[in-house]
């Protein structure tokens, strides 16, 4: 590579089912990114490496790796390792889907001694990923040199470093750092090895339930993490599907379509999409899970997806066959004790439904809480809006009862209107003509259903005999006096106390208005006596 003062832009073509994809630093409507890496600093001092920068769709971009410090021999602050994060995946997309409830969890052994049960296990539906992940970490531990395992051994046991008694404080400071799964240890003047989570020693370390994904690969259904919120992501949807079909290629022929969004912890939005085909000629088909998940995951489109669309990864929703499953079963995943294992295979709840899933370090139990809790909050969500549904069921229930009492009102007024207008036409109808066979047996059948309600034992007399002891009851009623009903001698006497009260203050008002009455006739007849003199 030629290095020079001007500016250099390679453009490398790669042709796909999607179209041809570029790895130059991609200018449209979302913003300019444009790629920086610093020189890391090695030694004693820090080292920063400020992955990329750029201005896409949510706005501008900065990735920076964070500083990491080590000093001498020694790393005394620990090396934080990776840890995968599990997600989890639903068949489809569905208010209800994503991460589940807490089912159980298990304490894990060490050569040390028991591990702490510190958690609950979470069940939910986990996506794909997970299981591909632990795969692939187990299959690199099977990969690891066989000398790993003696080596980390000969760390936390019998360090030979200095050859006195410094290696006895080394190997405990080395049995803390496998507890706690990470750090470097030494075994040796110059051998030193790296302690992970998935180490045999880690005593952090708990087992729950996921449940296993239905999807299939010919559904195409794959997931996009991506690292804003929701609500910025459903404002710019439809401009957000519109790039994600550029960076495909722009074919003609394809079609994104977007099943749902829903937020996950710390501000991040899965979405759930697929992609359609439709050939000029044939029927139109989804491309499936594998293939799509495969073409964005590549280099150069991962990092204009990156970039432009801050999408953090991509998982296809794909379940797993019946040896995937019985693979994934006998042989414990990295770091687990088998016989924690096969404990977590035979407490399995639902084993048709679930599968047991290993919580490796706090990191990982606290990305699973933070996703319990986001689930809840969508359940919550989710019974506050089927309340409001039934509440206004019930509300429009209510009132179709009362509609359907005023129709029934209605029609029972109509059927009589309708009986007495055929009636009178049936009169004017029949007017001037003799009574007819029909109607003297009509005649004779009317007679003996009154005769019947006339009876002394039948409907009309017992009517009358109700009605008689009615009135009886009504009289007795008003004549009898309750004599059930007693007063305490005290509440009689300030009953009568007040009483008395009453009667006084009514002599004295009656002896006020007569005085003032008496006033007034003098001064009558004083204004008489006047009026006569004058």
């Amino acid at each position: 590579m030629a290095f020079s003062f001007g500016q250099t832009t390679q453009n490398q073509a790669t042709p796909s089912l999607f179209g041809t994809g570029s790895t130059a630093a991609p200018t449209s409507l979302f913003g300019t990114v444009a790629k920086t890496t610093a020189a890391p600093t090695f030694g004693f001092g820090t080292a920063t490496n400020t992955a990329s920068t750029g201005t896409g769709l949510f706005g501008t971009t900065t990735a920076t790796t964070q500083p990491s410090t080590s000093f001498g021999g020694f790393n005394f602050g620990g090396t934080p390792s990776s840890t995968a994060t599990t997600t989890t995946a639903s068949t489809g997309f569905s208010g209800f889907g994503g991460f589940g409830t807490t089912t159980s969890a298990l304490g894990g052994t060490s050569g040390f001694g028991t591990g702490t049960t510190f958690g609950t296990g979470t069940t939910g539906t986990g996506l794909f990923g997970q299981q591909q992940q632990q795969q692939q970490q187990q299959q690199q531990q099977q990969q690891q040199p066989g000398n790993e395992l003696a080596n980390i051994v000969t760390s936390v046991t019998m360090p030979q470093v200095f050859n006195d008694e410094r290696d006895l404080v080394l190997s405990n400071w080395n049995q803390m750092q496998a507890y706690w799964g990470t750090g470097k240890g030494y075994f040796s003047a110059n051998g030193v090895v790296e302690f992970k989570p998935d180490n045999p020693f880690c005593r952090f370390k708990a087992i729950g339930y996921s449940q296993l994904p239905k999807a299939k690969n010919e559904d195409g259904v794959v997931s996009l993490i991506i690292s804003q919120k929701e609500k910025d992501v459903k404002d710019v949807q439809q401009q957000f599907v519109d790039a994600l079909h550029k960076i495909l290629g722009s074919k003609p022929t394809l079609s994104i379509c977007v099943q749902g969004v829903r937020p996950l912890p710390d501000d991040k939005t899965e979405m759930i999409m697929y992609i359609l085909e439709r050939p000029a000629v044939g029927p139109s088909k989804r491309l499936s899970a594998s293939e799509v998940s495969n073409f964005m995951n590549t280099a150069n489109i991962k990092t204009q997806l990156t970039n432009q669309l801050k999408i953090e990864s991509v998982l296809p929703k794909i379940g797993l066959t019946p040896e995937q499953i019985k693979h994934y079963l006998d042989h414990p995943p990295a770091g687990i004790d088998p016989l924690l294992w096969n404990q977590a295979k035979l407490e399995n709840p639902d084993p048709e439904t679930l599968i047991p899933v290993p919580m490796i370090g706090f990191k990982e139990l606290h990305q699973r809480l933070k996703h319990q809790d986001q689930q809840t909050k969508l359940h919550i969500n989710r019974l506050d809006v089927i309340a409001a549904d039934l509440t206004e069921l019930q509300r429009s229930r209510s009132n179709m009862l009362a509609k359907l009492e005023e129709c029934k009102r209605k029609q029972l007024e109509l059927g009589h209107r309708v009986l007495q207008v055929v009636g009178k036409q049936e009169i004017n109808r029949k007017l001037g003509y003799g009574i007819q066979a029909e109607e003297e047996q009509l005649r004779v059948q009317l007679e003996a259903i009154q005769a019947d309600l006339n009876h002394p034992t039948q409907f009309k007399g017992r009517l009358n005999e109700l009605m008689s002891q009615i009135r009886m009851r009504n009289q007795l009623g008003i004549s009898k006096s309750d004599v059930s009903y007693q007063m305490d001698s005290s509440l009689q006497d300030e009953i009568r106390q007040l009483l008395a009260h009453q009667q006084e203050g009514l002599q004295h008002l009656m002896h006020i208005i007569k005085e003032d009455v008496e006033n007034l006739n003098l001064i009558e007849q004083g204004l008489a006596d006047s009026s006569h003199l004058r």
